[in-house]
């Protein structure tokens, strides 16, 4: 086995692992190409020129782009890996900035805090990617405070 076949079963594994089976395959589909680190560890997995997930080297958790978002959005069924938002919050969230819990409407309640997300308006359209900072039921329940630290948003990319 190669190392791109090794490097190409563990990102799909951890992606099996973060997000539910299947997701690896379709996250990593044959084909995508792996940006390395000094160390030989994968930093970033990239797929038709497309920059489709990062590998954070402090825990090993993949980090979604807005490519990658949308690949699995259109995977999983709703709710699952989503923080909805209120409409006021669209143009904010979808240009980078943080979604506060006010404006969350609902979450994948499967989800914990610190675990990666796709932020959706109230129609099911991909906003952003970032990290949920709260629990579900705080990030609904709360009326102050960061809900998602926004990673990237569509207008940025």
């Amino acid at each position: 086995m190669s190392n791109a076949d090794k490097n190409l079963t563990k990102v799909r594994i951890m992606a099996d692992i973060q997000f539910g089976k299947g997701c690896g395959e379709i996250l990593f589909p044959d084909g995508v190409t792996f940006q390395l680190s000094r160390t030989k560890r994968v930093r970033q997995v990239q797929y038709n020129g497309k920059h489709m997930a990062t590998i954070r080297a402090k825990d090993g958790m993949l980090t979604l782009s807005i490519d990658g978002a949308i690949a699995l959005h259109g995977a999983l069924k709703k709710p699952a890996s989503r923080v909805v938002i209120c409409e006021d919050a669209v143009p904010f969230v979808s240009k980078g900035k943080t979604a506060f819990a006010k404006h969350v409407e609902a979450v994948d309640p499967d989800l914990r805090a610190g675990d990666e997300v796709i932020i959706v308006d109230a129609s099911d359209v991909v906003l952003a990617t970032g990290q949920l900072l709260l629990s579900p039921r705080e990030a609904i329940k709360m009326e102050r405070g960061p809900a998602v630290d926004v990673r990237r948003g569509i207008a940025q990319s």
